[in-house]
Protein backbone atom coordinates (compact mmCIF):
# COMPACT_ATOMS: atom_id res chain seq x y z
CA UNK A 1 0.00 0.00 0.00
CA UNK A 2 1.44 3.41 -0.37
CA UNK A 3 0.46 6.65 1.06
CA UNK A 4 -1.32 9.51 0.07
CA UNK A 5 -2.18 12.81 0.15
CA UNK A 6 -5.52 13.42 -0.97
CA UNK A 7 -7.28 16.80 -1.28
CA UNK A 8 -11.09 17.04 -2.30
CA UNK A 9 -12.40 19.68 -3.55
CA UNK A 10 -16.20 20.51 -4.49
CA UNK A 11 -17.06 23.64 -6.85
CA UNK A 12 -20.16 25.79 -5.96
CA UNK A 13 -22.29 25.61 -8.93
CA UNK A 14 -24.14 28.89 -7.62
CA UNK A 15 -23.78 31.44 -10.22
CA UNK A 16 -21.06 34.79 -8.24
CA UNK A 17 -19.82 32.84 -5.78
CA UNK A 18 -16.08 31.20 -6.98
CA UNK A 19 -15.18 29.54 -3.45
CA UNK A 20 -14.88 25.92 -3.21
CA UNK A 21 -15.21 23.24 -0.47
CA UNK A 22 -11.68 21.84 0.21
CA UNK A 23 -10.90 18.99 2.04
CA UNK A 24 -7.17 17.42 2.92
CA UNK A 25 -6.47 13.85 4.28
CA UNK A 26 -3.86 11.16 4.66
CA UNK A 27 -4.95 7.69 2.95
CA UNK A 28 -3.03 4.71 2.59
CA UNK A 29 -4.41 2.66 -0.73
CA UNK A 30 -3.85 0.29 -2.90
CA UNK A 31 -5.44 2.21 -6.08
CA UNK A 32 -6.83 5.34 -5.35
CA UNK A 33 -9.11 4.75 -8.42
CA UNK A 34 -10.95 1.80 -6.54
CA UNK A 35 -11.14 4.14 -3.63
CA UNK A 36 -12.90 6.93 -6.11
CA UNK A 37 -15.17 4.50 -7.28
CA UNK A 38 -16.10 3.23 -3.77
CA UNK A 39 -16.56 6.30 -2.24
CA UNK A 40 -18.93 7.44 -5.06
CA UNK A 41 -20.67 4.19 -5.25
CA UNK A 42 -24.20 5.19 -4.66
CA UNK A 43 -23.72 8.08 -7.06
CA UNK A 44 -24.34 8.20 -10.87
CA UNK A 45 -20.38 8.62 -11.46
CA UNK A 46 -18.25 10.11 -14.36
CA UNK A 47 -14.62 11.06 -14.06
CA UNK A 48 -11.74 11.70 -16.10
CA UNK A 49 -8.12 10.79 -14.38
CA UNK A 50 -5.01 12.92 -15.36
CA UNK A 51 -1.74 11.48 -14.49
CA UNK A 52 1.02 14.45 -14.13
CA UNK A 53 4.58 14.79 -14.64
CA UNK A 54 5.42 14.57 -10.38
CA UNK A 55 3.15 11.39 -10.11
CA UNK A 56 -0.09 13.81 -8.90
CA UNK A 57 -2.95 11.64 -9.97
CA UNK A 58 -5.67 13.72 -10.41
CA UNK A 59 -9.57 12.98 -11.17
CA UNK A 60 -12.24 15.59 -12.62
CA UNK A 61 -15.49 13.83 -11.20
CA UNK A 62 -19.22 14.66 -11.96
CA UNK A 63 -21.49 12.94 -9.95
CA UNK A 64 -25.44 13.76 -10.44
CA UNK A 65 -24.05 17.48 -11.61
CA UNK A 66 -21.58 17.95 -9.04
CA UNK A 67 -18.41 19.26 -10.43
CA UNK A 68 -15.66 17.40 -7.72
CA UNK A 69 -11.86 16.73 -8.22
CA UNK A 70 -9.75 14.52 -6.42
CA UNK A 71 -5.88 14.84 -6.15
CA UNK A 72 -3.55 11.91 -4.91
CA UNK A 73 0.04 12.78 -4.24
CA UNK A 74 2.11 9.95 -2.47
CA UNK A 75 3.76 10.74 0.12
Amino acid sequence: MKEYEAVWEIFNSCANNQMRDVFFEELELEDPEQYIREKFKDKELKYEKTVQEDGTIIFDIDTSGIRQRYSFTEI
